[in-house]
């Protein structure tokens, strides 16, 4: 039987333009990109040059650090473009699909070096992150224990397993039990009926973090100094089931057109990595004004430029929400319209019901101002930390202190609530990546 995890501090921001069950297939998308700031915690080199013919699983990438690690290509075709910005830094690779869709072969592992050895040339190892630091794991370093979640409770966000993808899950599970000496933890849903030989069950109820690896690593078995944990989602875990049993790598992913601004908000099954521009091609609703276009959800997703950007990791979701800002409202942030959304009683919101989809825009809806130890994160926040006294200790690059308030359990996501509950509308999730990079060149 599984344990049961209730989650009572929390948000569910009720966003509208959630994706229908409907699945469409994109096949007329022929330009893939990787972008190696997906992948934090090494230097990415280029492993060819434009003109390159590749088969997908090619390496595009290599990780300076340690060359066996690689981001390859999830389609077979021709590099199309290596785009470098200031001092030379890589920012994403293409590759256009082109003539018959070989792969490269892994082959089949024997023991569980070769099986390390066949993840860390696939790229599927750099899908995966370590806490502390939030970063791709260090390579032969052993984790205490390895997190895997099956759901996701961001704003509209897609389911990430489906029924097809249970014995892979499985297969992954007990491969991965091999690299830690300690347990595999799968997070559920509850109510889900998933279930594991591989791996221990928890089911999670409660609003959003309820799915973030983060509230399930703290509620189970929380990260302390000098312990190291890795985290996964259940569709990375399925994908290294299904390479290790077949020795073919499966790049595709189903993905959810989200957000008030998609003019049939539903399901889209590609390729990770494929270009927006084709991918959202008519699928925008431009009467309202400008678009902001978000590869990810919108507490933790990644603004792009559609036209030209990049289904990013984790490749399950595209958020289209307006602008804002050509919107003229009367005493504008400060309006006490009931349509306008707000966690707070001053606004007459909450006479209308907070379940029902709001309208939402990108506009912060206030001025940056100092910190107020109001307690306001708390209530958002389930984790056994003070978030303000974090955000502080880190502003301070106190790395004592830092240590002390528990920055080796969390990861920029844990802080995304609060970010968006913020009155002094600090960004939160940046404070937090700074200090986790500020501390592990401090301290390795």
């Amino acid at each position: 039987m599984s344990n049961i995890i209730k989650i009572k501090k929390g948000l569910d921001i009720p966003l509208a333009g959630a994706a229908s069950e409907s699945v469409t297939t994109d096949s007329s998308t022929v330009l893939f990109g990787i972008v190696p700031d997906d992948f934090p915690g090494y230097t990415w080199k280029a492993a060819v040059k434009a003109g390159d013919i590749v088969k997908a699983g090619d390496a595009l990438l290599y990780a300076k650090e340690d060359d066996r690690l690689c981001l390859t290509s999830p389609v077979a075709g021709t590099v199309a473009e290596i785009n470098r910005g200031e001092r030379r830094k890589i920012e994403f690779v293409s590759v256009r699909k082109e003539g018959e869709q070989t792969q490269k072969e892994f082959g089949k592992p024997t023991d569980k070096a070769s099986r390390m050895e066949m993840l860390l040339r696939s790229g599927l190892f750099a899908m995966m992150r370590q806490r502390p630091f939030d970063i791709v794991p260090f390579i032969g370093t052993a984790p205490r224990d390895i997190f895997v979640t099956a759901f996701d409770t961001a704003p509209l966000a897609p389911e990430i397993l489906n029924a097809d993808m249970m014995a892979d899950l499985e297969a992954g599970l007990k491969t991965l039990s091999e690299f830690t000496a300690g347990k595999v933890y799968l997070s559920v849903r509850a109510g889900s009926g998933i279930t594991s030989n591989a791996a221990e069950v928890y089911e999670f109820q409660g609003p959003h973090p309820a799915g973030n690896t983060g509230t399930q690593i703290a509620a189970i078995a929380p990260v302390n100094k000098g312990e190291t944990v890795w985290t996964l989602d259940a569709a990375t875990a399925a994908r290294i089931g299904r390479f290790l049993s077949t020795g073919k790598l499966d790049y595709s992913t189903t993905v959810a057109l989200t957000g008030e601004d998609m003019k049939n908000p539903h399901m889209v099954r590609t390729m990770v990595g494929a270009s927006l521009g084709t991918l959202l091609d008519g699928e925008l609703d431009h009467t309202g004004g400008k678009i902001r276009v978000i590869s990810g959800n919108v507490l933790t997703g990644v603004r792009v430029d559609w036209k030209q950007g990049f289904l990013r990791y984790p490749y399950r979701q595209v958020t289209a929400i307006d602008e804002g800002d050509q919107t003229d409202e009367f005493m504008g942030w400060a309006s006490v319209d009931p349509g306008k959304y707000s966690v707070k009683r001053s606004f007459p919101a909450f006479l209308r019901g907070l379940s029902k989809p709001f309208h939402f825009d990108a506009r912060i809806k206030g001025g940056h101002r100092a910190m107020i130890m109001s307690g306001e994160y708390d209530k958002v926040f389930p984790m056994d930390i003070y978030p303000e006294y974090l955000i502080k200790a880190i502003m301070a690059k106190d790395i004592e202190r830092m240590e002390q308030l528990g920055i080796y359990e969390v990861a920029p996501e844990d802080f995304a609530l609060p970010e968006f509950v913020d009155t002094s509308k600090i960004e939160l999730q940046k404070i937090v990546r700074d200090g986790l990079d500020y501390l592990r060149k401090e301290t390795l």
